[in-house]
């Protein structure tokens, strides 16, 4: 093992950052590890994100301190807020709100088991809602001329008793002002990336649109009709020749939706920036749309 795989968080449990104690793991990925810590002067359990000296490379600092810095200037209900960035002989970090809650990828995994087939799906009411508190933290965060470019379920924690949608790990985010040239590779994930970003051309707001998207039809079906593949490469190659990754269509796997989230799905996950919409907001308003249409008000 190498990298993040071979890290022991024993390392650092029991580190204290200013009034924080590092208490135990909560999650890792390619970008870092999450722990919980406790924060003494204001009595409150807290997130820390570090980067383990064992990962340290020129383009890795730079994305770590990068998603410190951009979620920084961002204060919004449904984005993870940044406290303190700082550095550590063994690890560089920074501390933000612990969300109470599981991601939208374990929730969404717990509700496909459900015993009832009817209920192995989120009501459509509140898949849309969610979409649309992603959509808007996402046009929020545009108009600051920061994009994600790492939309998927795994990044949305979901708060225990409110089910409210929050955003994290804009750890490959940049500023959109940026060009694409300066990006060392493509990253992201396949399932949700848009094509113009598997390729490394310059991207925009419209690839997040891509990403939600991709997750509004995942909240909608019990499982996303994917085209038959053999590995994350086929998806993305079917992507970049413009071939749809979908077998049937939202309202073909749930019967309970009408086709005009068909159309909806399909302008969101264009495989052309140029016809899907034109921002999250455009992409909002089209779902207020559909829900008044389709349910009603609340």
């Amino acid at each position: 093992m190498s990298g993040i795989e071979s890290f022991d968080c024993n390392q650092v449990i029991g580190t204290t950052l200013g009034s924080a104690t590092i208490l135990h793991e909560l999650a890792r990925g390619s970008m870092g590890v999450v722990l919980a810590a406790y924060q003494q002067s204001l009595k409150r359990r807290i997130a820390v994100k570090i980067l383990p000296k064992c990962m340290y490379t020129e383009e890795s600092i730079r994305l770590f301190e990068q998603e410190a810095e951009a979620v920084a200037g961002l204060s919004h209900p449904n984005i993870v807020p940044i406290y303190d960035i700082g550095q550590a002989p063994d690890f560089r970090w920074f501390t933000m709100q612990l969300i109470e809650g599981e991601s939208l990828a374990a929730m969404l995994r717990k509700i496909a088991l459900n015993p009832v087939p009817s209920r192995r799906t989120l009501p459509t009411r509140t898949s849309l809602t969610m979409a649309r508190q992603i959509l808007g933290a996402l046009s929020y965060a545009h108009r600051r001329q920061v994009v994600h470019l790492d939309i998927k379920p795994e990044n949305i924690l979901v708060t225990a008793e409110a089910r409210i949608p929050v955003i994290t790990d804009f750890g490959i985010s940049r500023m959109i002002s940026v060009q694409a040239d300066t990006m060392t590779t493509a990253r992201g994930s396949p399932l949700y990336m848009a094509p113009e970003q598997i390729l490394g051309k310059e991207t925009d707001a419209r690839a997040d649109s891509y990403a939600v998207g991709v997750l509004l039809f995942r909240l909608l079906v019990e499982k996303l009709p994917l085209i038959a593949h053999q590995s994350a490469d086929e998806l993305l190659a079917a992507k970049v020749t413009g071939r749809t990754l979908f077998t049937r269509t939202p309202s073909q796997a749930n019967p309970r939706l009408s086709p005009d989230m068909d159309a909806l799905v399909a302008r969101a996950t264009d495989p052309e920036p140029a016809a899907r919409y034109g921002s999250c907001r455009d992409f909002l308003a089209a779902l207020d749309g559909y829900e008044r249409k389709h349910l009603g008000p609340c």
